[in-house]
């Protein structure tokens, strides 16, 4: 039961030895030797091996066959691993996608350029536009624009002068309104409305036509300022003299009326101070409401829209510019690191090329050596046998039990690559990698040729100065 199933020596090689003392007593050698001894068999002049020595030979060629089914299997299993490298489809595939890398690269700069020079010459035609407008105008400064926090404080300063107004303006009013405060407010919001609104819309567009160059317009700019004073003055005056209408009057429908005579006869003839007050007030919040919308876009009309579209156009091309040089470096580097991974695909299958090579040669080498092992076992086997045959004899041994046995040998030519297919494939694998090496420095030449081209964009349509009049 202690007793192995197998007639090898427990070991963890490839190829197992036979165990030849159990092999000895499986085939009962030393008493089919003994028995044989004594019958004087094989005869002294016997050449050929006997029964039993046929025996042994053929269990030593049956373990030699099981080797070579064994070494032929791993052979097989490197000869897959060797084809699965597949180098060249390999070769093939690095030398039509590394040249494609660079032709795709140079195509999105070809189109980056085009796309980049249409918002160049939009961005000068733009330059054009505002120098030749800062020139007809004499202008040398940059436009005022307003930001997005200035115009909400503007239109903030608005809200509150109206909300300002409206609660005194009630206040004064409800005197001379029988509806009371309520009443008040009501004309209150319609006079302020008026008067913080139409102050605003003067100062914004009329009154700044005082600053533009043409004289005409000049001047068309200072009547409207006149004309705005007029204004301011009479819708005040106005409110003031609604507040000292008497409530019997107010119960009349001839308010409006009362107000226009005494506006037309006697415009300052107020009697109460509060009436100057509320004058004052309305006045002066006319006056703020109107240097708002004076102050709320550049002085000069039109410049800031020129400005606004000359500083988007600018923004525009900048950022196309860098989104572009950004995205041919997302390409270069994606480019890069292909052909890296390629290289060191490369190197990573020629280092196992030779690993399998070297452990296909060890292989065979250790396929050779078991070989001579079963050849001693097979000596060994023999000689137990025919040393029991010799000491039971009475006459001689046969002439042939004491030469040795010479086991027939398995061997296999032609299995490996011979040295110059290794040497070519080597030189193949240095070329493909000379040419990945090329076609990377091809990529990074054509990303620095690209975004020299986008600079040399600004040469082309340089951008346009105003020009310089003598005297």
């Amino acid at each position: 039961m202690n007793q192995p199933t197998h007639h090898y020596r427990p070991a963890t090689t490839i190829f197992l030895d036979l165990n030849v003392d159990r092999v000895a007593d499986e085939l009962r050698l030393g008493a089919l030797g003994t028995e044989r001894g004594s019958q004087n068999r094989p005869t002294s002049d016997a050449q050929t091996l006997d029964d039993v020595e046929h025996q042994i030979v053929e269990k030593i060629e049956a373990h030699k066959q099981d080797s070579n089914v064994i070494y032929l299997d791993h052979v097989h299993t490197y000869d897959e691993r060797l084809t699965a490298l597949s180098f060249e489809e390999r070769f093939a595939t690095i030398q039509q996608a590394a040249p494609e890398a660079v032709g795709d690269f140079r195509a999105e700069a070809t189109i980056g350029r085009d796309e980049l020079f249409v918002l160049r010459r939009r961005l000068n035609e733009s330059e054009i536009e505002r120098e030749r407008f800062r020139a007809r105008h004499r202008i040398e400064r940059p436009a005022r624009l307003a930001s997005p926090g200035k115009v909400i404080l503007k239109i903030g300063v608005l809200a509150i002068l109206f909300i300002i107004e409206v609660v005194i303006n009630g206040s004064f009013l409800a005197k001379a309104n029988l509806g009371g405060l309520l009443g008040g407010a009501a004309q209150a919001v319609t006079f302020a409305a008026l008067n913080i609104i139409a102050s605003f819309f003067w100062g914004m567009v009329l009154i700044r036509l005082v600053n533009r160059r043409n004289y005409f317009l000049k001047l068309i700019g200072l009547l409207s300022f006149l004309a705005y004073l007029a204004f301011a003055a009479a819708l005040n005056l106005t409110l003031s003299h609604l507040r000292e209408i008497p409530p019997a009057i107010s119960l009349s429908d001839n308010v409006g009326q009362e107000v226009l005579h005494r506006l037309l006869t006697a415009p300052h003839a107020l009697t109460d101070i509060n009436s100057w007050v509320l004058f004052a007030i309305g006045f002066i919040f006319s006056l703020i409401a109107m240097a708002d919308g004076l102050l709320f876009f550049d002085p000069y009309i039109g410049y800031a829209g020129l400005e606004r579209r000359w500083i988007e156009a600018t923004r525009q091309f900048a950022n196309a510019r860098s989104e572009l040089i950004e995205r041919l470096r997302d390409i270069r580097e994606d480019a890069t690191e292909a052909m890296n991974e390629a290289a060191r695909d490369l190197s990573v299958r020629r280092s196992e090329y030779d690993a399998l090579l070297q452990g296909r040669a060890r292989l065979a080498q250790r396929f050779d050596h078991h070989q001579n092992q079963i050849e001693q076992t097979c000596r060994a086997l023999l000689e137990i046998y025919r040393e029991a045959n010799r000491r039971s004899r009475s006459i001689a041994a046969p002439d042939y039990f004491t030469r040795a046995y010479a086991l027939a040998r398995i061997s296999y030519a032609g299995g490996e690559p011979d040295s110059g297919a290794r040497e070519s494939l080597r030189k193949m694998i240095v070329e493909t990698q000379e040419l990945l090496n090329q076609q990377i420095k091809a990529i990074h030449e054509a990303f620095d040729n690209a975004v020299r081209t986008y600079r040399e964009i600004d040469e082309l349509l340089p951008e346009k100065l105003p020009e310089k009049k003598n005297g």
